[in-house]
């Protein structure tokens, strides 16, 4: 229909009611009460000054002009806009046009019906093309000459003033055309602008959203009055199921007493209008509480700012830098361990040379010194390289299946012969022949860590030591000492790697046996509780859950040949 206030080719919906429909909505309504203000001027004029004065098929072009507004606004919808010509301006403008022309000859009732004309020329101006509001304004300034030009005819004296004022009226329809039609031009280049400025909004307002959900730091958006805006779920998790008001919604930050750090924060950040931080510890109920670091920014003008926060839980960051640190100093301590086999190889070979040519005993204590150190060092050369070996490997997929009792008895044997302590170890064997999944070198490294972790901290009394297997569904073995408890920030990191209680420990011991068992799909563990075998005193206790070999479905017996 008109391109002045809509994109050509853009359909209208029922849902986006654009300034051209309003405006289509509004012509039509006016061209409603312009045809009922007619019928009742002339039905007034009619009953005062008689029926002779308003003819009978005027008043019905009136009444039938009346009726197809009527039609129009209730039948008719705005169409796609764009044409320079469309149908429905016969139904509109060019009844408008025939009607008031035919009003204006006629003279009915000896009235001025030309600024009628205006309505049409508006109309076209604002909804139609430049082409359709120019001929608009042309058609009335035409039908306004030859009415003057009929009336000059019956009354020649007023030529003159008949063709200037239907000569003004025209160039006035001419005025009022273009200005209209490039007002409403311009209303819809901001409208355009204006709808590309929304959906750009939208999508950035997806994309905010999108960040947000898939952000692993919590984010608050709070206003002056702790009022929550936004939340995504990571501050959801850390701040509980209380952000929710039960009514729907979010609740405000003043709702629970443990969230009083973070109103203060907010408080602080909209008083000095500027960047805050601090370490927080909210307090979820219950007896939990959860350190939280929190920073916060101010978003928008004086008015409308808002307090963005940002929470990171201490643990998880903690974790995270600790996990980077140890990941640089394993690396590191690859790479220096490769440097150091070599001399350390030197060393060893060249002490076990001059060992042969000793014969003072001071000597050969000394040459015995250097061995033991360099095969110490040696150990520690390999356990940090083991570190970079021991891939992860799904479930242990190739581990053989162990006799359990055999393989731990053989390595405990060997183990408490070399370090000559058989009445600090007891050995309780309760697996019956149940097997294990797991390398059988791997088995013995992890027991002979754990046996040389427990005599490092047990006592000198008989039974210091247990080594304890177990069968059933899912076998274990365990190793527990008489030490003291652990300290709790020793417990939390025990199997870390480099991470150690003495200094002459490399750490990597309780690491290297975590990795071996992931690997073969079993998992080791700590608890602090009485002896497994005799009960008694508190110790310090290492399981191991292996896992089973799968136990093979049995065959289906074959079937008889003609059967």
């Amino acid at each position: 229909m008109a391109r002045a206030l809509q994109a050509p080719g853009a359909p209208l919906t029922a849902g986006e009611e654009s300034a051209f429909t309003r405006l289509w909505f509004g012509f039509a309504t006016a061209r409603v009460v312009i045809g009922l203000v007619l019928v009742g001027l002339l039905v007034g004029l009619r009953a005062m000054n008689g029926p002779w004065t308003i003819s009978t098929w005027v008043l019905g072009m009136c009444v039938t002009y009346a009726l197809a507004a009527i039609a129009a606004r209730l039948l008719l919808r705005p169409v796609e806009p764009g044409r320079t010509f469309d149908p429905q301006w016969v139904s509109s403008i060019g009844i408008d046009i025939v009607v008031f022309s035919a009003l204006q000859l006629l003279q009915a009732g000896n009235m001025y019906f030309a600024p009628l004309f205006a309505v049409p020329v508006l109309m076209a101006a604002v909804l139609g093309s430049t082409l359709l509001a120019l001929g608009t304004a042309a058609a009335a300034a035409l039908l306004l000459l030859a009415d003057a030009w009929v009336l000059s005819l019956q009354t020649p004296s007023e030529l003159a003033q008949r063709f200037l004022q239907a000569g003004l009226t025209g160039i006035g329809f001419f005025v009022l055309a273009f200005l209209a039609h490039q007002l409403a031009l311009r209303l819809s280049r901001e409208e355009e602008a204006a709808r590309a400025g929304r959906k750009a909004a939208h999508m950035q307002a997806q994309v905010n959203q999108l960040v947000m959900d898939t952000l692993g730091d919590g984010v608050l958006v709070v206003d002056a009055s702790a009022q929550v805006h936004a939340a995504n779920p990571a501050a959801q998790e850390l701040l509980g199921p209380g952000l929710f008001a039960p009514g729907g919604g979010l609740a405000w930050l003043l709702a629970e007493p443990g969230w009083k750090p973070l109103v203060d924060l907010a408080r602080r950040t909209f008083e000095t209008r500027a960047t805050q931080g601090a370490d927080v510890a909210i307090d979820l109920g219950g007896g939990v509480v959860r350190q939280v670091q929190a920073r916060t920014r101010l978003s928008g003008i004086d008015g409308d700012a808002l307090c963005v926060m940002f929470l990171q839980d201490l643990r998880q960051l903690e974790a995270r830098l600790r996990t980077e640190r140890l990941a640089a100093m394993g690396r590191m301590s690859t790479a220096v361990a490769h440097e150091i086999r070599n001399p350390l190889a030197a060393i060893t070979q060249a002490n076990e040379l001059l060992e042969e040519d000793l014969r003072e005993p001071g000597h050969r204590q000394l040459s015995a010194l250097v061995r033991q150190n360099a095969q110490r060092l040696g150990r520690i050369v390999e356990e940090i390289l083991d570190v970079a070996r021991v891939p992860h490997q799904a479930n242990g997929a190739a581990s053989p299946a162990l006799d359990l009792d055999a393989e731990v008895w053989s390595t405990a044997d060997d183990w408490i012969r070399q370090h000559r302590c058989d009445d600090r170890v007891q050995l309780v064997f309760e697996a019956r022949g149940a097997a294990a999944v797991f390398e059988a070198d791997h088995l013995r490294r992890v027991l002979v860590n754990l046996l040389d972790n427990a005599l490092r901290y047990a006592s000198e009394q008989p039974g210091a030591i247990q080594v304890v297997t177990e069968g059933g569904e899912c076998p274990t073995l365990t190793v527990w000492s008489d030490g003291d408890a652990l300290d709790p920030t020793v417990e939390r990191h025990l199997f870390e790697p480099f991470f150690s209680s003495q200094s002459r420990s490399s750490g990597l011991g309780l690491y290297i046996c975590r990795e071996l068992c992931e690997r073969h799909g079993a998992s080791i563990g700590y608890r602090r509780g009485p002896a497994p075998s005799s009960g008694g005193g508190n110790g310090n206790a290492f399981f191991v859950a292996f896992r089973t070999p799968p136990r093979l479905a049995p065959a289906a017996p074959f079937a008889t040949i003609g059967a």
